[in-house]
């Protein structure tokens, strides 16, 4: 699938990151989220997800990997912390039955669980279900990242069975990332303004290192191609902040500064019909359950 250019939504203007968490999970699910299409299509080929399929989905966001799992006929479980996220999802997946006619979850699997909490809230009752687990939230842009998957990835793997397949993603060789620019201002400044960076490098070895912490097995690897495209420099602004990789910069300053600072950030990358594109390339490790 060729990434889209996102759409203008009309909206009203913004409350601080903090506040407005429903506004945010909804940017994220309208404009963000499908920047990654591309890297959840060519690990679900490279796994050759279909029926028969039990996936567990790590940081699952507004559902959209799981709804094209499940459209490959796969069963899908997955957990969250940010209810606003899980609440768009459930509502992506799980729509009114009221509403709804056959086949309108987009799929032939069963039906798909969506859970806010940690990644043992998925447990079943009959020992492991899961057959894949996938952590599709990239690692290598902000400063810590990785070392916050390494306790999900513990409370996750005893739920899969024996040689089932992790899936872990992280960003591309930063000169081959033009967000990496825009990334590096929110490290900038946080940095200056309360003393503690946000954002680093991401470096080759990132996904092996979270797997051998893990206790997993490399068994693989990709790249992909995920250009980020935006109708306009507002959309642009908008579904940046809503991954959250600016949250300790408006934290230092405020929300404002941000946007004006991304906005700059943004320049060398809005063309001259006033859309932004920015080519970008991000990695996946398939690892296995020793």
């Amino acid at each position: 699938m060729t990434p889209m250019l996102v759409q203008h939504h009309p909206h009203p203007a913004p409350a601080p990151a903090a506040v407005d968490a429903p506004g945010r999970a909804r940017d994220w699910a309208e404009i963000q989220e499908r920047m990654l299409v591309p890297l959840y299509e060519a690990v679900y080929e490279h796994l050759e997800v279909r029926a028969g399929t039990r996936l567990l989905g790590l940081g699952c966001g507004s559902g959209l990997a799981l709804l094209m799992a499940a459209a490959r006929g796969a069963r899908v479980t997955g957990v969250d912390t940010d209810r606003a996220r899980v609440e768009l999802a459930r509502e992506r997946l799980l729509p009114d039955p009221a509403a709804a006619g056959p086949g309108s979850r987009g799929g032939p699997g069963p039906e798909p669980i969506v859970l806010c909490g940690p990644p043992d809230a998925a447990a079943g009752p009959e020992g492991p279900p899961y057959n894949l687990v996938t952590a599709f939230q990239p690692v290598g842009s902000a400063a810590g990242d990785s070392d916050g998957l390494v306790p999900v990835l513990a409370r996750a793997v005893p739920l899969a069975e024996r040689g089932s397949a992790v899936v872990l993603t992280g960003w591309g060789p930063p000169e081959r990332c033009a967000a990496t620019a825009v990334f590096r201002v929110a490290g900038r400044l946080a940095e200056r303004l309360s003393g503690r960076g946000a954002w680093r490098p991401a470096r080759r070895d990132d996904l092996e290192e979270v797997a051998a912490r893990a206790g997993l097995r490399p068994d693989g690897s990709g790249r992909v191609s995920c250009p980020f495209g935006y109708a306009d420099t507002d959309s642009a602004v908008r579904g940046l902040l809503s991954t959250g990789l600016f949250d300790a910069a408006v934290a230092a300053s405020d929300r404002t500064t941000v946007e004006k600072e991304i906005t700059e950030a943004l320049h060398p990358h809005v063309r001259h019909d006033g859309t932004v594109w920015m080519p970008n390339v991000f990695r996946y490790l398939v690892a296995r359950i020793r």
